[in-house]
């Protein structure tokens, strides 16, 4: 007997962490929360005009070059030394040369569009990096001869994933454990494409079971064909495998970017282990954020347990997006990846290994002009963060990242898809004067829990802006933790709680649980919306979300 624990619940435990409206009033809650520790310090912009400063920071960035060349580099740009500055240039550029010696184009790609930024430029260098990205990394050509040219052919190009996790003991008998996914071919070389929690216990470092990935080919179900694990990006989901055989068809990626909604679809999979089969349905909406930085497609062509992974294709088989998510109990509820988002990260899965996102420690929302779409408002800047070193600022207007435009929060998300941890990049933005101006941008590592980050950088007064979307003001020397709302943004989780301007807030207790990947609050407020009548509860946010960035 066969077990396939495929992970029916995925979407719906993602759907609850991310879910932007907690109201938990449990006892058990209260009595588990940590006591407040705020920092005792935070950190402030640095003053150049100050020649002490000054020196300190030139001795730090010669502290960087040798670790963090790029981040050396980026530092010197807000300190007027030319030397200096030339001299992080000429690292770099030495760390370019010896990354394409080493065929290493990811890495020499980060470290030539970092030079770009102060003028650098190299056609050689550009020339074998441009030739790597556009004709090495699987997906980016398409194999005329080898596309599919009917549903049958796409059945054909499309795989079913197996990861074997050996044997497992339920009621005292032992019964197979086996993880049942969809995948598609995006390169003659042999390359799948699926989903991170199909193949998940295949690269989780906690796994320490029995643990085999293989493909079978929907032509013959008969035979495991071992896989390879090449990437995944667990925020994204998405998991690059290789194969030692030649498949029969390939698919194209298109631009989910033409999908709209109401236009047809198709899904190819396995639900629940049956091999080849085919959905059909239309595109029910588009842009839901229903993970961290993933605006993904919802469909109702019909998902089940086993169609993880497979590919959503238009009515000319062009693959458009990749399945992941079903609820079992909602019919017709069901969503997929757009394909922008494989496409944009496809040189990193390629690189192998585990995918890391950026982030410059701010939180906004899309800026709409006129009810149109026009950059990225910043509502707070993390203290000590990229943003802030970069002289981004609340009510700054993110324009252009490396000139290329940014009208929304998703745009910035994909932009940033496609660039390495720790790029250099320019960035134009509209100061709090409506004046056009422009900075550099570092990227930094995404944290696994940006509230956390919040938190530990800021006091509640204003980590509690982007973690609940309320400012809050010190109401009582006497009391450190009495407050009162000075602001609400507009949709926020404290905007959902019915919380106001002019509400009297005392943060009682504040606990951080990881496992439900959530913080809590517990606040006694007095709610003008509700007579202000005392009112204790426990308010909570997710540790990660869409407006992090």
């Amino acid at each position: 007997m066969i077990n396939i624990s495929v992970n029916i619940c995925w979407i719906i435990n993602k759907m609850k962490k991310i879910n932007v409206l907690f109201i938990m009033v449990s006892l058990f809650l209260i009595s588990a929360c940590k006591t407040i520790k705020q920092p005792s310090e935070i950190a402030k912009p640095i003053d150049y005009s100050d020649s002490e400063i000054a020196s300190i920071e030139k001795n730090k960035i010669r502290d960087f070059q040798k670790d963090k060349p790029l981040y050396a580099l980026y530092r010197s740009y807000f300190l007027d030394d030319p030397e200096l500055k030339e001299e992080c240039k000429k690292i770099v550029i030495e760390k370019t040369q010896n990354a394409l010696e080493q065929k290493n184009y990811i890495e020499a790609n980060k470290y030539y569009k970092s030079l770009q930024v102060f003028g650098y430029r190299n056609a050689q260098f550009e020339k074998t990096i441009n030739d790597f990205l556009n004709k090495d990394v699987p997906g980016f050509t398409s194999d005329k001869s080898k596309l599919p040219k009917t549903i049958q052919d796409c059945i054909n190009a499309s795989v079913t994933v197996w990861v074997d996790k050996g044997m497992k003991v339920e009621n005292g008998s032992g019964k197979m454990d086996v993880v049942i996914g969809s995948g598609f071919f995006i390169d003659r070389r042999g390359y799948v494409i699926t989903n991170h929690h199909v193949i998940e216990a295949s690269v989780n470092p906690k796994y320490e079971g029995y643990c085999r990935v293989y493909i079978k080919l929907l032509s013959d179900t008969e035979t495991k064909i071992p896989a390879k694990v090449i990437g995944y990006d667990p925020l994204l989901d998405l998991a690059l495998l290789k194969v030692e055989i030649e498949p029969e068809f390939v698919f194209s990626l298109g631009s989910s970017d033409d999908l709209n909604i109401g236009d047809k679809i198709s899904a190819i999979g396995a639900p629940i282990g049956l091999e080849g089969t085919v959905t059909s349905g239309i595109v029910s909406a588009v842009d839901r954020n229903i993970t961290t930085i993933l605006s993904a497609f919802q469909i109702d062509a019909a998902v089940n347990s086993g169609n993880s992974g497979g590919p959503l294709i238009d009515q000319n088989f062009r693959v458009q997006a990749i399945v992941f998510a079903g609820m079992i109990q909602f019919q017709g509820l069901n969503f997929a990846i757009p394909v922008e988002y494989l496409k944009q990260i496809l040189p990193y899965l390629y690189k192998g290994d585990k995918v890391s996102h950026s982030w410059i420690g701010a939180y906004g929302h899309t800026f709409k002009d006129k009810n149109k779409a026009s950059g990225v408002e910043l509502y707070y800047v993390m203290p000590g963060s990229v943003a802030q070193f970069s002289k981004l600022n609340k009510d700054f207007i993110i324009k252009e990242i490396d000139g290329k435009k940014v009208n929304s929060l998703k745009d910035f998300h994909l932009l940033m898809m496609n660039y390495d941890v720790s790029t250099i990049l320019p960035c134009r933005y509209i100061d709090g004067n409506g004046d056009l101006k422009q900075t550099v941008i570092y990227f930094e590592k995404r944290p696994k829990y940006p509230v956390k980050s919040f938190f530990e950088s800021d006091f509640i007064a204003d980590s509690f802006i982007p973690i609940f979307g309320m400012k809050l003001q010190n109401s009582s020397t006497a009391f450190k933790n009495s407050y009162t709302i000075v602001d609400v943004i507009r949709g926020s989780i404290a905007d959902k709680m019915n919380l106001s301007e002019m509400d009297p807030v005392t943060v009682q207790k504040v606990q951080f649980d990881y496992n439900q990947e959530g913080f809590f609050a517990q606040i006694y407020v007095k709610r003008k919306t509700k007579g202000y009548i005392d009112c204790s509860i426990v308010i909570a946010a997710p540790l990660d979300g869409f407006n992090y960035f």
